[in-house]
C-alpha cells in the first residue's frame, strides 16, 4: 500500500490551482494529494491550534474511537467530536465502518507563500 502525503495549499485562485494539478492527475504513479484554502483567513477559521493537535495525535495511529482521541488529546469528548467532523468533511480525517476515525496520511506539509503587493 502507497503511504499517503497531503499538500495543503493557500491559493486564491482555485481554478488556476486545479489546471495546474491536471498533468500530475495523469500519472500513473502516486502524486500525493492537494487541500487548497482560497485564503488565509479560510485556512486559519479551519485549521485552528486544537484542530491540528487532533490530526497530528491521530497521525500513525491507526484506527482511534472519538473518545479515545479525546484522551489523547486531554479535551472534552463533545468538542473533539465537533473538531472530528470538521476535520473528516476537510479530509484530515476519514471515518472507519466501525465508527472510528484514522488520519491517513503519513506526512503533511503546508505550502504558504506571503508577498508584499
Amino acid at each position: 500500500m502507497t503511504e499517503r502525503y497531503l499538500t495543503i495549499t493557500l491559493q486564491a485562485d482555485w481554478k488556476g490551482a486545479l489546471r495546474a494539478m491536471a498533468p500530475a492527475a495523469k500519472s500513473k504513479q502516486y502524486q500525493g494529494e492537494v487541500l487548497n484554502f482560497e485564503s488565509p483567513g479560510h485556512f486559519f477559521g479551519q485549521l485552528t491550534e486544537k484542530r491540528w493537535e487532533i490530526a497530528r495525535t491521530a497521525q500513525g495511529k491507526g484506527e482511534l474511537s472519538v473518545r479515545e482521541l479525546a484522551r489523547l488529546v486531554g479535551r472534552d469528548v463533545k468538542r473533539v467530536h465537533e473538531d472530528v467532523c470538521v476535520l473528516a468533511n476537510l479530509g484530515l480525517l476519514e471515518r472507519t465502518d466501525s465508527g472510528g476515525v484514522v488520519c491517513p496520511y503519513t506526512s503533511m506539509h503546508i505550502d504558504m507563500h506571503m508577498k508584499a503587493v
